[in-house]
């Protein structure tokens, strides 16, 4: 169960993201990060995510730029 119980959450997260706006393969994370310029909705979110994530310096950031890069796929499909 341990890939699965790391998968299902991001998958839940990612599925959310879509009904507001983000793109599918998007955590609520990295979207807050992209969008933290377009209103101020945005930037409170991504600072309530990042408080909420404190052990992580700058989650939203780190997410989007894991985006970017693919990290969440695995080695083969990077």
């Amino acid at each position: 169960m341990g890939r699965r119980s790391r998968q299902i959450p991001i998958a839940v997260d990612q599925l959310i993201n879509t009904f507001f706006g983000g793109w599918a393969d998007e955590t609520i994370s990295s979207a807050a990060w992209r969008k933290r310029c377009e209103s101020k909705g945005w930037a409170l979110l991504r600072k309530m995510i990042d408080a909420l994530f404190f052990w992580q310096t700058d989650h939203c950031k780190t997410a989007y730029e894991s985006e970017l890069k693919r990290r969440q796929l695995p080695e083969e499909l990077r």
